[in-house]
């Protein structure tokens, strides 16, 4: 099928956007990659030193011969998500060296995890650990003796950071090796319902936290559909894991056989052979208007909202909240997985999982086919599944049918028309809200505001019995500028109680939400941010506010004229729990719709 003329439209806009930026990097991309092999330029002793603890591959490495992997590595045992890579460089030099070339580490980037900081301080450095985590990664890649790389990552920032590294050295290249999904635990929705009766003062501490260990159990990502599910499908949709590797298990053959063919692959793929696939030439305009529509499809996280525009940067690509909108317009919402449905993705991924929706949407003119990747050329590639047979590992045709209808549908008979991602602007500003999960008749909300400059505060209210008509929860003051830009997900629960007891409520904020929030209308990313003097600052308490997602506008009907923006006291933004080290970060940061970026 032809390609559809919105997406056509769309990646033409982007490409015109782009023109400057995008040539600027193609040519310094194409100049690096002209002066050949890395490891040729250096000198003897700058060899000596980088081979020294490699034992036996030391031959290997000095005869220039053989390609050498770079291993960037985002491992910790904190993160259930990160810990089963602490063994993934030890099978991939062992992969390496079985089809003839060698993988070093180059280097550890930081991998923090927003569940354990969520509604802690620690949380003000989230956003502001990509930066860290592009310029770590980009730190170890810089010893310059690679031939490709293999990136180590799954949640939430450090896909994006290292994404943002990648296309920096993108004159090599580059494969995303996942440890995939946990195994269910307690359901979602149920894990929900113990969190709001917790908040009601129902239940004690002791069983939330019961209740919380039974959902984060195990070893591997967190089942719902958040940000770093998110993240992964986006690997698949851009080209850069191998197909099929998204949402299989740890600790499985398959999770093991996958790795090693990935290091197979990033072998193949270097200046050394006849398929040399760097990364810049996969992530094109292309390949981000693809990422979008899986972004849609899936109804994947807002968070993607800032990373993407900064990940498509870094290579000389520029997104606009525009473009978010009209894709979402018209693509078809194919996935529900919680917080959008009841499933999680291991129950999306024994339904058909990203084959299947690949594949459809391949076949209903929704996704670039033209592409590169590091499977091959074309986008087809993703729609077949990877097994384990008795012949070995292979690739066959991945399913044409859902296996189960109530969680994955075909394009021609999705969950809903459009994706859920909408572009909200006024006289507050610019930002977006996520609808997917939200009832219809909550699309629009008008109603006062009440302003907070700390979500505590919000909570202290709720607690105090103070919040007992239809609200507009306006949270300021939480935007890069202020505190970096932590997500608000704590006030979920909260939110959740007043709506279930039947009120009007929505927030307004210039902070983030988890990409694991839902069904609590919520206009987020706000800019300009109050701290630079946003519209968003002249708001008082009693203001009304209408935001309405159907037609993508959040507007004050109070007049604003002739008010001063209101200024907050953020002295204590800048100490405690490492937030004295980013300071420079905060005064440098961008606007959250160019992506909220500090180093692009």
């Amino acid at each position: 099928m032809a390609l559809n003329s919105t997406i056509a439209r769309v990646t033409d806009r982007i490409i015109a956007r782009s023109e400057g930026p995008r040539r600027t990097y193609l040519d310094r991309m194409a100049a690096a990659a002209a002066e050949g092999p890395r490891r040729a330029h250096l000198t003897c002793g700058n060899q000596a030193h980088a081979y020294a603890p490699m034992g036996d591959d030391k031959a290997a490495l000095v005869a220039e011969k053989a390609p050498n992997i770079g291993i960037i590595t985002a491992y910790n045992d904190m993160l259930s998500a990160h810990q089963p890579f602490e063994n993934y460089p030890e099978k991939i030099r062992a992969a390496a060296r079985a089809a003839g070339g060698t993988a070093q580490v180059a280097g550890g980037v930081p991998s923090m995890c927003d569940g354990v900081t969520q509604g802690q301080t620690g949380m003000e450095l989230s956003l502001f650990s990509r930066d860290v985590i592009a310029l770590s990664a980009g730190i170890g890649l810089s010893h310059n003796v690679f031939d490709s790389a293999l990136y180590l990552g799954v949640c939430d920032k450090i896909v994006p950071g290292l994404i943002m590294a990648a296309a920096t050295f993108g004159y090599i290249p580059g494969m995303f090796v996942p440890a995939g999904p946990m195994t269910s635990g307690l359901p979602n929705d149920e894990k929900a319902k113990v969190r709001q009766e917790f908040a009601k003062g129902n239940i004690d501490r002791a069983e939330l936290m019961k209740a919380e260990m039974a959902s984060y159990h195990g070893p591997g990502t967190c089942t719902f559909y958040g940000t770093a599910n998110t993240n992964q499908m986006l690997m698949e949709f851009m080209g850069l894991h191998l197909p099929g590797a998204s949402f299989v298990n740890p600790h499985t053959d398959l999770r093991e056989e996958l790795t090693i063919q990935a290091t197979k692959r990033a072998l193949q793929i270097t200046a050394l052979g006849n398929e040399y696939t760097p990364v810049s030439d996969i992530l094109d305009e292309k390949a981000f208007v693809n990422g979008l529509v899986g972004l849609m499809a899936t109804g994947g996280s807002t968070n993607l909202v800032l990373h993407l525009p900064a990940m498509a940067r870094a290579a000389g690509v520029i997104l606009d909240l525009e473009d978010f909108s009209d894709i979402s317009a018209v693509t078809p919402l194919m996935a529900k997985v919680y917080p959008n449905g009841l499933a999680d993705v291991n129950h999306f991924h024994a339904a058909g999982g990203l084959q299947f929706m690949i594949g459809n949407l391949l076949e209903n003119g929704l996704l670039h086919e033209d592409v590169k990747t590091v499977a091959g050329p074309g986008m087809s590639h993703y729609a077949k599944e990877p097994v384990m047979n008795d012949t070995g590992f292979g690739y066959r045709d991945g399913p044409k049918e859902t296996h189960n209808d109530k969680i994955l549908r075909p394009a021609s008979d999705p969950f809903a028309p459009q994706g859920g991602l909408v572009q909200l602007s006024g006289n507050i500003g610019r930002g977006v809200i996520k609808i997917s999960a939200v009832a219809e008749d909550r699309h629009v909300i008008e109603a006062p505001v009440r302003i907070f400059h700390e979500q505590h505060d919000c909570k202290k209210a709720f607690q105090a019995g103070e919040l007992t008509e239809d609200t507009i929860v306006v949270v300021r003051f939480q935007g890069p500028k202020s505190n970096g830009m932590p997500e608000l997900h704590s006030l979920t629960p909260t939110l959740s109680v007043l709506q279930d007891r039947g009120l009007k409520v929505a927030l307004v904020t210039d902070g983030r939400m988890s990409g694991a929030s839902g069904k609590v209308p919520a206009a987020i990313h706000v800019a300009p941010e109050a701290a630079d003097g946003g519209p968003i600052s002249l708001l008082r308490d009693g203001d009304i506010v209408r935001l309405d997602a159907d037609k993508g506008t959040l507007e004050c009907l109070t007049d604003l004229s002739g008010r001063e923006p209101a200024v907050a006291d953020l002295s204590g933004n800048g100490n405690g729990v490492g937030r004295e080290l980013f300071e420079v970060f905060r005064n440098q940061v961008g606007p959250s719709t160019d992506g909220a970026g500090v180093v692009v």
